[in-house]
C-alpha cells in the first residue's frame, strides 16, 4: 500500500510539472507572437512609406512595375521574417530542453 502512495504522488507531481511546462511554453509563445506582430507592423508601415515614395517620385524609374514590386517583394520577406524568426527560435529551445 504504501508504494502505491509514493506512485500516487510521483504521478500527481509529474501531472503538475507538465501542466507548468505547458503554461509557461504557452506564455513564451503568447510573448513571441506579440513581438512578431509588433515587428511585422513596423515592416509593414515601413514598407508603406517606401511604396508612397516611389509612387509620388519624380523618376519614372522609381514608379516603374520592377521597383514597385521590389518593395512590395520586400515588405512582405520583412513582415513574414518576424513570425519565422519566432517560431525557429521556440522551435531550437524547445529542441534543446528535451
Amino acid at each position: 500500500m504504501e508504494g502505491t502512495g509514493v506512485l500516487i504522488m510521483q504521478t500527481e507531481h509529474s501531472s503538475n510539472s507538465r501542466m507548468r511546462r505547458t503554461v509557461n511554453d504557452l506564455v513564451l509563445t503568447e510573448m513571441f507572437l506579440v513581438q512578431a506582430t509588433i515587428e511585422s507592423a513596423t515592416a509593414i508601415g515601413e514598407g508603406l512609406n517606401a511604396l508612397g515614395r516611389n509612387l509620388s517620385s519624380e523618376d519614372e524609374q522609381a514608379k516603374s512595375w520592377n521597383a514597385i514590386s521590389k518593395v512590395l517583394s520586400q515588405t512582405a520577406d520583412d513582415a513574414f521574417e518576424a513570425y519565422t524568426s519566432r517560431y525557429r527560435y521556440l522551435r531550437d529551445l524547445r529542441d534543446s530542453e528535451e
